[in-house]
């Protein structure tokens, strides 16, 4: 783990923490605390889960950075102790200690008196202004509440003025709700955050989002194999296409416009999305999807695509997350993380097109749908004109409509409407005729085996 920076370090040291807590498998709580003590900050981040593995910390590189040794002296204080065990564990961890073995010093420890209980502390002083410490803490807490895991409470908290003040504080949520699966929390934290205003986690811009209102979600999964030396990894991905009103956009702008920001987890943590993966968002075909992806940028180490033909009115944003079977992580290989990647983002954008029909439609399918008005006016004027009430009827039977007395404007707009449905059902984006499923289903597929629309 490197930690070129102080951001890097804090997050690294959060991360860990919450990994904690997840591997307590109950709940818990991740705190942050600031406290000014001019010219330096002292920071602590602490922790009621299983208690510290000093291997995390061993693993960090500190050495010959310059950034990062001039506003820190590379000294960690660590407080540990598990449920079993009967003292708190006193620690001090020197990265500039040139010997690797005097680095950890064991100090006097305390007793528990009995007591049964786990947790970490680890604190640190920075020479670092405390304003932007405070709003580079408060995002990346708020992008690790995205994955909404409900049993752990999260907070936030500064000392300013002889008080201290909570930024926030996420509690433990229902049985139901820490029982759900991480791709639906994952789901409903990114459904939560593209309904914020702008997208910058302050209260849902309710005159632009009401609930379930304007968004289209699809999830994706792809699992690589379990094997001697791998536990097996998890790639989730949920995309969203939310659609606001022209008027609307005016008063809602969004942090990155309209380029899809691309959230990007790995164990349960916010993190620059690798190489591998954004190889693997290249790769895929957009186009048989009806996107044409014009670029992929970054900004502040976040990830923005931008598309050349997405209409005014619609906004895209993905979330990825991929994590171990196991509780802890392991090593990946490239080759696994890009293979993860594009197979869990075109599971997604294949579920996204099947629950809202008509959605990213391939450029193919686009045309098809371009010629349905003609065909659905030819068919309802030669239904509307016969002069056979039988006919009439069984025409309007098979449409679903009440009797031969509607309206002619009514009879093209479902004809039209069943047209369309038939062309995004069978619009795989590939090449080549292939037969869809009937057009009109009442009962009659096989009296009208012939009634089926190919392309």
């Amino acid at each position: 783990m490197d930690a070129n920076s102080v951001e890097d370090l804090l997050k690294l040291l959060i991360s860990s923490a919450f990994r904690r807590c997840r591997m307590l498998d109950d709940l818990c709580r991740l705190s942050v605390f600031l406290r000014p003590r001019r010219p330096s900050v002292l920071i602590s981040v602490s922790d009621t889960g299983t208690g510290s593995i000093l291997e995390e910390f061993s693993e960090l590189k500190f050495e010959n950075n310059t950034i990062l040794s001039g506003k820190w002296d590379g000294v960690l204080s660590i407080m540990t102790t598990s449920s079993s065990d009967r003292e708190i564990h006193h620690l001090k961890f020197d990265f500039k200690e040139v010997v690797s073995s005097r680095r950890l010093v064991r100090l006097s420890s305390a007793t528990k008196n009995g007591a049964k209980f786990s947790g970490t502390e680890v604190s640190l002083s920075l020479y670092e202004e405390i304003d932007g410490l405070v709003t580079m803490l408060y995002l990346f807490l708020q992008k690790i509440l995205l994955l909404k895991a409900f049993k752990i409470a999260i907070e936030l908290i500064v000392e300013s003025g002889g008080g201290t003040k909570s930024f926030f504080l996420q509690n433990g949520c229902s049985t139901t709700a820490m029982n759900a699966s991480n791709i639906h929390n994952l789901m409903l934290g990114l459904e939560e955050y593209v309904s914020k205003h702008g997208n910058k986690f302050a209260e849902a811009c309710h005159s632009c989002f009401s609930i379930g209102k304007n968004l289209k979600v699809g999830t994706g999964i792809a699992c690589s194999r379990e094997n001697q030396q791998n536990s097996g990894q998890v790639m989730e991905v949920v995309i969203i296409i939310s659609n606001i009103s022209m008027s609307d956009q005016s008063s809602c702008s969004r942090l990155y416009g309209r380029r899809t920001e691309v959230l990007y987890f790995r164990d349960f943590a916010p993190c620059s999305m690798p190489q591998p993966s954004l190889e693997a968002l290249n790769s895929i075909d957009w186009k048989n999807y009806g996107l044409v992806l014009k670029s992929v940028g970054d900004q502040d180490g976040i990830t923005l695509l931008e598309w050349e033909n997405l209409p005014p009115c619609s906004h895209i944003d993905i979330a990825l997350h991929i994590y171990d079977k196991q509780t802890l992580p392991c090593s990946r290989s490239n080759r696994i993380d890009r293979f993860l990647t594009r197979k869990a983002l075109k599971l997604a954008l294949t579920d996204l097109k099947k629950r809202n029909v008509g959605t990213l439609l391939s450029e193919r399918a686009v045309k098809i749908c371009n010629h349905a008005p003609d065909l659905a006016k030819s068919i309802s004027g030669l239904i509307m004109s016969s002069l056979d009430l039988d006919f009439k009827r069984e025409c309007f039977s098979l449409l679903g409509l009440p009797s031969p007395e509607s309206e002619k404007d009514i009879i093209e707009n479902c004809i039209k409407d069943k047209i369309i449905s038939v062309v995004a059902t069978n619009d795989s984006g590939g090449r080549g005729t292939k037969e869809a499923p009937v057009l009109f289903k009442q009962g009659y597929e096989e009296e009208y085996e012939g009634a089926v629309l190919q392309f």
